[in-house]
């Protein structure tokens, strides 16, 4: 199978690409889905070796801050089983763990953030999820098409 594009949205304030960059080899697991649309996305469609847009959301302005990459295929997020974590799902068990997460690298900030307003006036980005109204979705795909207008845009 080829490499798959995603866009994974995050809260900056709550872990940005800054944050990544950070941690550890710069690599972090992605955990705290918990949205059975994205979680299906997360199991069952992003590999190890796909692209991803990091975007931040909820703040001012929102936009793409830059790449990262899966080095995992999905497994448990065991802070679904944790009762001290803010993602604890008491329905979660080691035979039916429910939730999933992948680990992400830090590959690349942009020296600018490419804000939701430019990605809108962008040609090329109409059809892209995160341009649509009402799309919150926290992991989205992205067409190949789409990931080289961003990649070129970054430039």
């Amino acid at each position: 199978m080829s490499r798959q594009y995603w866009l994974f949205k995050t809260e900056a304030d709550c872990f940005s690409i800054d944050d990544l960059r950070r941690a550890k080899g710069g690599t972090s697991g992605w955990e705290g889905v918990r949205n059975y649309r994205a979680r299906n996305i997360l199991r069952d469609e992003v590999k190890k070796g796909d692209g991803v847009l990091f975007y931040h959301s909820s703040s001012d302005p929102t936009g793409i801050a830059g790449v990262a990459e899966i080095v995992t295929d999905a497994y448990p997020d065991e802070t679904a089983r944790d009762p001290e974590s803010d993602y604890f799902d008491p329905r979660a068990t080691a035979a039916d763990p429910r939730w999933f997460m992948v680990d992400v690298k830090f590959k690349r900030k942009f020296d600018e953030l490419i804000t939701l307003s430019v990605l809108r006036r962008t040609p090329g980005l109409e059809d892209m999820m995160v341009t649509k109204r009402g799309q919150r979705l926290s992991i989205q795909p992205v067409k190949r098409q789409e990931w080289a207008i961003i990649l070129k845009m970054a430039q």
